[in-house]
């Protein structure tokens, strides 16, 4: 989908703040998760393909892309609060769920702490396993205030660094403006940094020793080039998710969206497709 038809056209409101939020496709419900410091927009090529086989409902979290950026919690102790809000909003029942990096975070702390039921789970290089953080969020945890009132071209090349930093093959320069757009500007300076700041392992501890208890089947797909998360922290998650694959992409960073989308929808749909046929072998055998 090119990026000028990506939209979000409705709007959900959470504790007072505006949520963008958009939907494509017709059939089970399925959700998009994004991460950080992205947005939905990472899934504009991904989304119409799913699209064929599921309705899908994709959103920028609170304090991200098109969404609200209030001076306020925008951590993921929030953000699974507001994706149980959205999943009650949406009505859902037992929607296939795919979500990236943060994104993956939140979609198994709502799992395992709002008790959403999933029919499935993909994660694709998630924020799954602690410790976490690199030198730049550790930086920024001590000295928000003074990256948020850096000079605006400083905290532009920053941000263009940071975020060429998690793909393989570097992006044009109209793809790179999809990513810096919500984060330029006095606001979204400030909500760059509140986001980076309030980054924290306990988000994960509180539920990483907690994954055996998944209650759905999941698929793990990671870049095999991550360097923001490394591939031992997938395999450790795939050990921790007993039957849960894990798939490496090759020629892949921390932003498979971009490096190679083909993996993430042949998997998706190769995924949706066993878990049909699985469930169709088993009411068969019900009958039997």
């Amino acid at each position: 989908m090119p990026a000028e038809n990506w939209s979000l056209p409705e709007r959900f409101i959470f504790s007072g703040h505006p949520i963008a939020w958009g939907t494509i496709g017709d059939g089970p419900p399925a959700v998009l998760l994004h991460g950080t410091p992205f947005s939905s927009v990472e899934w504009r090529r991904i989304a119409a393909w799913l699209g064929q086989r599921r309705r899908i409902n994709y959103f920028d979290m609170l304090g991200y892309g098109q969404s609200a950026k209030p001076d306020a919690d925008v951590s993921r102790g929030i953000q699974n609060q507001l994706f149980a809000a959205l999943y009650a909003h949406w009505e859902l029942e037992l929607p296939d769920i795919v979500a990236h990096d943060f994104g993956g975070s939140v979609a198994l702390r709502g799992h395992l702490l709002n008790r959403l039921d999933y029919r499935s789970l993909v994660l694709i290089d998630p924020v799954a396993i602690s410790p976490q953080g690199s030198p730049l969020v550790q930086a920024a945890k001590e000295n928000e205030k003074a990256f948020a009132s850096l000079p605006a071209y400083i905290h532009e090349a920053m941000l263009r660094a940071y975020i060429g930093g998690a793909v393989a093959n570097a992006l044009r320069a109209d793809e790179m403006q999809l990513y810096l757009q919500p984060w330029l500007g006095d606001e979204g300076q400030k909500a760059f940094w509140r986001q980076i700041a309030q980054m924290d392992d306990k988000y994960s501890r509180e539920v990483e020793w907690r994954y055996g208890e998944i209650r759905c089947p999941v698929t793990i797909l990671w870049g095999e080039d991550d360097e923001w998360i490394p591939l031992d922290d997938g395999r450790e998650l795939a050990r921790r998710i007993p039957g849960a694959p894990f798939i490496t992409v090759p020629n892949a960073k921390h932003l498979v969206q971009e490096d190679a989308p083909e993996a993430i929808i042949s998997t998706v749909l190769d995924f949706w497709n066993d878990q049909h046929s699985s469930a169709a072998a088993k009411r068969v055998l019900q009958q039997l």
